[in-house]
């Protein structure tokens, strides 16, 4: 019997592709370590890229998962013109408010980003801190392209 017909119609699953396929895709994200943590703040500090710095130290302060931080609004970390030393979020898959310090160096940079002359003059109210129109899959890229600028295989991490 030939066993070719089963493919043409269905879409093979990903037991029937390949051994390491499969272990590709059941495998646990790493987390990342330190010393990479402190290798994308270096490079995006020598890039004057205060804007995904201070995204990646809110995502670390928060400890939200992927794209919650990319879609919080600036209304969420700053009240009378300040930035928030604590903020509460609500994120999207637990829908429970999640309350998180905000350290210094996160508070300086958003206040550095904030004022930005792409933020300045607009409605920051209901403004999402970082790009409008984010989502959890531009938080992923986002993470995908920050990994691969230090030299890390961008698959074998999340975003979470």
């Amino acid at each position: 019997e030939d066993p070719s017909w089963k493919h043409e119609t269905f879409p093979p699953s990903a037991r029937d592709v390949l051994p390491e396929t499969k272990a590709v895709l059941s495998a646990k994200k790493r987390p990342l370590k330190p010393k990479h943590v402190r290798a994308l703040r270096v490079r995006l500090e020598l890039a004057e890229n205060d804007c995904d710095l201070a995204l990646i130290n809110l995502a670390i302060d928060s400890k939200l998962r992927g794209g919650d931080p990319v879609k919080m609004k600036v209304v969420d970390v700053m009240a009378s013109g300040q930035i928030k030393e604590r903020a509460s979020v609500m994120p999207s898959k637990t829908h429970k408010p999640v309350r998180f310090e905000n350290s210094e160096g996160t508070r300086a940079l958003l206040v550095r980003w904030i004022r930005e002359p792409l933020m300045v003059g607009q409605n920051t109210s209901g403004l999402d801190v970082f790009t409008n129109g984010s989502t959890s899959r531009s938080a992923g890229r986002f993470v995908h392209d920050w990994l691969t600028s230090i030299g890390l295989d961008a698959s074998a991490y999340g975003t979470h």
